[in-house]
């Protein structure tokens, strides 16, 4: 019997009943756009980090470049080495916050490779023992995941922890 993953308030999303009438949902959370719900955590002079709408995991947050970009090998050398510092202070945030066993790291990129949303961006999913995984569904598991605007004030107080940052939003 094949089980499928189903994030419940995503399917108005995936129709375009939910999207927002912005060219790039991720340009119109760099540029503070009312028109898109923001669950920022926090942001640089090049990246922003933000939970995820549509988590897969309490805690999945996304990293992606104020500028536009759709593919990583369009970083420039400055945005590059920033990302990799990045990854490394949400993994010790999630880390702090969540206590995850692993975690699920990557991008999805065009429409084959999955991507929802062509404006870059690296998932860091946070993973438990005994869950179920992306693709590996067991029979009768179920995901339970915390409501974001639960994990917007978490991971901001990690954030802000590891950094010294109390303005993280």
């Amino acid at each position: 019997m094949q089980k499928n993953l189903f994030v419940p308030n995503k399917m108005g999303y995936v129709r375009g009943d939910n999207k927002p009438k912005v060219d790039c949902i991720l340009c119109a959370i760099v540029e503070i756009d009312n028109r898109v719900e923001r669950l920022e955590v926090y942001r640089t002079d090049l990246f922003v980090v933000s939970l995820n709408l549509y988590p897969y995991s309490p805690g999945h947050l996304l990293i992606f470049p104020k500028r536009h970009v759709t593919d990583p090998r369009m970083l420039n050398e400055a945005e590059a080495k920033e990302l990799c510092g990045l990854q490394t202070l949400c993994l010790n945030v999630l880390d702090e916050v969540y206590h995850p066993h692993g975690f699920n790291i990557g991008y999805n990129i065009g429409d084959a490779g999955g991507a929802s949303i062509s404006h870059l961006h690296l998932h860091i999913v946070p993973r438990y023992r005994r869950e179920i995984g992306f693709i590996d569904i067991i029979a009768g598991a179920k995901i339970i995941v915390e409501d974001p605007n639960v994990s917007l004030e978490k991971v901001r107080a990690g954030f802000a922890k590891l950094t010294g940052n109390s303005d993280c939003q």
